[in-house]
C-alpha cells in the first residue's frame, strides 16, 4: 500500500477533525459576532455620560444678560436702629464723641436713614418678569434691578412666598428682555455639572460652576424643604440667582448656603425648579400661591408604629389628626390612617405629602390609598385651598382628637400599664392637670423613668385617647387592648396621645413584660 494511501478508518478522524475545526471557527466567529452586538448595545448608554466640557465659556456668555443684579432700600426709625450712645450731660465720654463728631463732621443726621441690600434675580419672561427669593426683597420699600447692561430699572413686587423664599418682581423696559426656560429639576442627578450666575457682595455678574452633590435635602427652612445642594460656590449676594443645568435651563434658586464663616465653604441650597415654577406661575396670575389642602396633621411612621400597624415597612404618613370642615375629613379620612399614595405617587416619608398635595391643583378629585385596620383602602378627595383655609382659620383650631365628651366614671383607683400609672379622667384630674374642656380619654397621673413610655416622652397629666386604634376610657380598657396587642406578636402597641392642650399624636411603645 503506497504511503499516501488512507485506510476508511484514518480518513473518517481527518474528516472528523476537519468538521471539528469548523465548528470551533463558528463557536469563535459567534462570540466574536455576539461582543460586538454587545458593545453597539451597550454603546448609546456609555454616550450618556456627558463628559466635563473643555470651557464653560460659550454658555457662560450666552446666559450672563439674563441674570440681574437686585438692590433694596429700607427706611429705618434712627430711635429702632443703632445710634451714638446717650450719655448724660457732663459726661466724659459724652464730651469725647462730641468733639469727635464736631471735628470730622460726621454727626448723624436727625430722621430716617436708609439701609440697602444685595441679591440676584433672573429674567423668566421677556415682557419684565424677573424671579428673586423672597429674602432678598423682604421689608423693601424700594427695588431696583440692574440688567447686564447697567440699566437700571425701579421693580414692582408682583407678589411673594414665604414658604418657598421665591418672589416675582416686575419691569418696564423699553425693548424685550433675554428670557430663560425653566428645566426639569427631577431628572437632575447627583453628579451633574451646574452652572450658578449671580452678584456676590455686590460685585455683579460671577460664575462659578459645581456638581449636583445632593438632592431633597430638607434644612428646616420651611413646610416644603426639597433643596438641591451643589459645591458650585455661592456667597452672599447669590441670592435669586438661577442654577443651570448644561443644557442652559434654570433647575434651581439659589437661595442659602451653610456657612460657619459667612463665606462658601462648598455647600449652597437651590429651590428646586419644579417647585419653584409653580409659584411662579400663581404669583403671575393671581399674586399669590393657591395649593392644594388636605386638612389633616401628620407625622413619621417609625418602625415600632410600622409594626404595631402591621405594616412591612416604615413609609407613609400617620394622621395625627383630621381638620373639621376640611376635605380629608368630607372623604372619610380618619385619625390613624396611614396614607400611602396620593394620586398615584407613593409617599415614602412623611414629609413627602405636604409638597405632592400642595403641588396638585386645587379643587381636584384624587385618589388617595391609606392603610386602615391591617388592609389597604382608597378613598377620593377633592382639595381644598390651603391659603383660603388658613384665612378662614381652619388651620388655626387644633384638633383634640376623635371622641367626645369622657364618660369615665369618678373610679380614683390607679392601674399600672407599660410603666405608667393610669386613672380615669375625672373633673377633679381635669382641673388638676389643667385639661381642655371636652378632653377623653384615660390621664396618666405617674411614669416609670425606666420605662419606654418616659423614653417617648410622656409625662403626668397626658391623656391617652386611643389604643391600637380604638377609643379608651378607663385604666382596664389600656390594659385590654395592650394584652390584644401583646397576644397577637406585636412587639409594640400605637397609642393616640393629648400631650399639651387639645395638640394629640401617635406613638408606638414597646410591650414589655
Amino acid at each position: 500500500m503506497s504511503r499516501h494511501s488512507r485506510s476508511p478508518v484514518v480518513a473518517r478522524s481527518l474528516a472528523a477533525d476537519r468538521q471539528h475545526r469548523a465548528v470551533a471557527v463558528w463557536i469563535v466567529s459567534a462570540v466574536v459576532a455576539l461582543a460586538v452586538v454587545l458593545t453597539t448595545i451597550a454603546a448609546p448608554v456609555q454616550a450618556q455620560a456627558r463628559p466635563a466640557p473643555e470651557s464653560f465659556a460659550d454658555m457662560a456668555e450666552q446666559l450672563l444678560p439674563s441674570v440681574v443684579n437686585i438692590s433694596t432700600t429700607q427706611s429705618i426709625d434712627p430711635e429702632r436702629g443703632p445710634s451714638i450712645p446717650n450719655f448724660p450731660e457732663g459726661s466724659p465720654f459724652r464730651d469725647f464723641f462730641d468733639e469727635f463728631f464736631d471735628r470730622h463732621g460726621q454727626r448723624p443726621m436727625p430722621g430716617p436713614r436708609q439701609a440697602t441690600s444685595l441679591g440676584s434675580g433672573f429674567i423668566i419672561d421677556a415682557s419684565g418678569y424677573i424671579v428673586t427669593n423672597n429674602h432678598v426683597i423682604a421689608d423693601a420699600d424700594e427695588v431696583t434691578v440692574t440688567l447686564s447692561d447697567d440699566t437700571a430699572l425701579k421693580a414692582e413686587i408682583v407678589g411673594r412666598d414665604t414658604k418657598t423664599d421665591v418672589a416675582l418682581l416686575k419691569v418696564e423696559a423699553d425693548k424685550p428682555l433675554p428670557a430663560l426656560g425653566w428645566g426639569d429639576s427631577e431628572v437632575a442627578r447627583v453628579g451633574d455639572w451646574v452652572m450658578a450666575i449671580g452678584n456676590p457682595f455686590g460685585l455683579g455678574g460671577s460664575v462659578t460652576v459645581g456638581i449636583i452633590s445632593a438632592r431633597a435635602r430638607d434644612i428646616n427652612a420651611g413646610p416644603y424643604d426639597n433643596f438641591i445642594q451643589t459645591d458650585a460656590s455661592i456667597n452672599r449676594g447669590n441670592s435669586g440667582g438661577p442654577l443651570f443645568d448644561m443644557d442652559g435651563n434654570v433647575i434651581g434658586i439659589n437661595t442659602a448656603i451653610f456657612s460657619p464663616s459667612g463665606g462658601s465653604v462648598g455647600i449652597g441650597f437651590a429651590v428646586p425648579a419644579n417647585l419653584a415654577k409653580q409659584v411662579i406661575n400663581d404669583l403671575k396670575e393671581y399674586g399669590r400661591t393657591r395649593r392644594g389642602w388636605l386638612g389633616v396633621r401628620i407625622q413619621t411612621v417609625t418602625p415600632e408604629i410600622a409594626d404595631s400597624l402591621g405594616l412591612d415597612a416604615a413609609a407613609g404618613a400617620l394622621v395625627a389628626s383630621v381638620t373639621e370642615g376640611g376635605p380629608a375629613k368630607e372623604s372619610g379620612i380618619q385619625a390613624g390612617d396611614v396614607i400611602l399614595t396620593f394620586n398615584g405617587r407613593d409617599i415614602e416619608e412623611m414629609r413627602r405629602l405636604p409638597r405632592i398635595v400642595a403641588e396638585t391643583e386645587v379643587g381636584a378629585s384624587v385618589p388617595v390609598e391609606v392603610w386602615r385596620n391591617g388592609e389597604r383602602e382608597t378613598v377620593e378627595v377633592e382639595l381644598g385651598e390651603l391659603e383660603a383655609a388658613e384665612e378662614s382659620g381652619l388651620l388655626a383650631s387644633d384638633e383634640s382628637g376623635p371622641g367626645g365628651p369622657g364618660s369615665a366614671t369618678p373610679d380614683t383607683t390607679g392601674s399600672t400599664v407599660l410603666g405608667m400609672t393610669l386613672r380615669p379622667l375625672t373633673g377633679d384630674l381635669a382641673q388638676e392637670f389643667d385639661l381642655p374642656e371636652g378632653a377623653s380619654g384615660v390621664v396618666i397621673t405617674d411614669v416609670n423613668a425606666d420605662s419606654d413610655a418616659a423614653t417617648k416622652g410622656l409625662r403626668p397629666g397626658n391623656v391617652i385617647v386611643e389604643v391600637h386604634q380604638r377609643p379608651v376610657e378607663t385604666p382596664d380598657d389600656v390594659r385590654a387592648a395592650v394584652d390584644e396587642a401583646r397576644g397577637s406578636g406585636r412587639s409594640s402597641v400605637l397609642m393616640l396621645v393629648q400631650r399639651e392642650g387639645s395638640t394629640s399624636s401617635f406613638l408606638a411603645l414597646k410591650l414589655e413584660d
